[in-house]
């Protein structure tokens, strides 16, 4: 990576948070629903464009799923220097508790590659629904 898309990586800042949704889960299906938000600042002084996703999602048994796209969201935002993008999505796992990590790619505006990492976060059912009843 050149220097100047090192020093642009480390002024992507990634914020996930994720949240459980029991209307979309079903525990003895093993199908345990999550909606994460993403909110990414661009505190660099150059316009980037996301390009791509990687995620590794943990489903807490054991098995693990790479899933790799063009974009976030069916886009490919440009943020602005000093501006933020935020977007909605959602993981199913086959249990109660799991983890999602990953990475994105990135383009600066004058032609720097460069990816970012998405911080791991937890994905974790209230313990009303941990158990099959």
């Amino acid at each position: 990576m050149t220097p100047v898309a090192s020093r642009l990586a480390e002024q992507i800042r990634i914020r996930p948070r994720a949240v459980f949704v029991p209307e979309h889960s079903d525990i003895a299906a093993h199908r345990f629903a999550f909606g994460y938000e993403i909110v990414i600042e661009n505190d660099s002084d150059r316009a980037v464009t996301l390009t791509d996703r990687h995620w590794v999602i943990d489903h807490g048994n054991g098995c693990l799923k790479e899933v790799r796209g063009e974009g976030v969201v069916g886009q490919q935002p440009h943020i602005l220097p000093g501006d933020r993008y935020a977007y909605r999505s959602g993981a199913v796992i086959e249990s109660p508790a799991g983890r999602m990590r990953g990475d994105y790619g990135f383009v600066s505006d004058s032609g720097e590659s460069f990816r970012v990492a998405i911080p791991g976060f937890d994905l974790i059912a209230p313990a009303a629904f941990r158990h099959i009843h």
